[in-house]
């Protein structure tokens, strides 16, 4: 992302700063914001010290804080965008460096929310309502803004078939790794429960980094009829999706998944567990959220039995459930909506 230039006068500049590695930044929606702010022609800018500068949005957490206290000193508006934090560290042996990074990174957050932000967005209010439980309210304006997705290109039409002769679930996550492995096994363990349940032929698309130890792991299991697509190019999402007859959203305690947005957007009915922001993102008929079963924050076992209700409820809805999926889409979570909501965060 580079300095645009010249700036318009009236309008100013933006800068945005991307989310800390270890974080699990959205690079798709860092991308996305700044091809919108630059139509509406909104300067990008990589530096809260450019002199242009009367904004600042720090995706998560950033190392950069002498740089934003003195942005803030000049009246430059400090906007923090928020999901949710990082704990899965505290229930599984994810390795010291990783448990110290996170514990490091959460501080940093929480840092910048109570005493640098003028404004904050949570992608969700599950993600609001996390925040403000375990540390309270903040002196900054905070708001809702979920997650968007241009729908001309992620829509029904176009490029990617579902199978006749099986039902393909997809799973799309960026990494699948640092103890976020519970959503692949609970994935796994949907797809051998469907395949030995009756006559109904499963296959699961995985769509992420997951380490080859894994994939022979999870591929030795009975029953798991797996395709490991590995790391694939953001425009080829969209063909995925439309190859698929639904999506398990994996993550557990999410803030507003992206695969979950564009999946919708693309006429997919998204499954999963009700936890963290799916029971507010998935309303109607546009998917199924059922009860983990146990306690998901100690990462017990899941009820994959009522899973796989939901997914055979979704199978057999079919065009009602695509149909839904796309409406919910249109009605929340269209990118135009969302870059002007940020413009209004932003710069009023």
């Amino acid at each position: 992302m580079s300095d645009l230039a010249p700036i318009s006068a009236n309008m100013g500049c933006v800068c945005i700063l991307p989310q800390l590695s270890g974080l699990g930044g959205p690079v798709s929606f860092q991308s996305r914001l700044a091809a919108g702010l630059q139509a509406r022609r909104i300067g990008v800018v990589q530096q809260p010290t450019h002199p242009a500068c009367r904004a600042v949005l720090v995706i998560g957490g950033t190392r950069q804080i002498v740089s934003l206290w003195q942005a803030r000193q000049r009246g430059v508006r400090i906007v923090q965008r928020l999901n949710g934090m990082n704990w899965i560290h505290r229930k599984r042996r994810t390795g010291l460096r990783h448990y110290l990074r996170s514990e490091i990174n959460n501080r940093l957050l929480a840092f910048i929310r109570g005493y640098l932000a003028d404004g904050i967005v949570y992608q969700s209010n599950f993600a609001r309502n996390w925040w403000q439980t375990v540390h309270g309210s903040s002196p900054a304006t905070a708001r809702v803004i979920y997650n968007g997705v241009d729908l001309q290109v992620f829509n029904p039409s176009g490029e990617g078939e579902p199978p006749s002769d099986y039902v393909r679930i997809l799973l799309v996550e960026g990494h699948l790794r640092g103890g976020y492995e519970q959503g692949l096994d609970s994935a796994i363990n949907l797809t051998r429960f469907l395949n030995q349940s009756g006559n109904l032929a499963v296959k699961l698309g995985v769509v992420g980094d997951v380490p080859v130890s894994m994939q022979q792991r999870f591929s030795a299991v009975a029953g798991a009829q797996v395709e490991w697509a590995g790391i694939v190019p953001q425009a080829s999402i969209p063909r995925l999706d439309r190859s698929a007859h639904l999506l398990f959203s994996a993550d557990l305690n999410a803030a507003c998944p992206n695969s979950v947005v564009e999946a919708m957007a693309c006429g997919l009915p998204v499954v999963g567990f009700a936890t963290g922001s799916l029971p507010e993102l998935v309303e109607g008929d546009s998917g199924r959220v059922v009860p983990y079963g146990s306690n998901y924050w100690n990462l017990e076992t899941p009820d994959i039995a009522g899973l796989a209700g939901a997914v055979k409820e979704v199978l057999a809805g079919g065009p009602v459930f695509q149909q839904a999926a796309r409406r919910r889409a249109e009605a929340a979570f269209n990118i135009d909506q969302m870059v002007e909501q940020y413009i209004q965060v932003l710069l009023g």
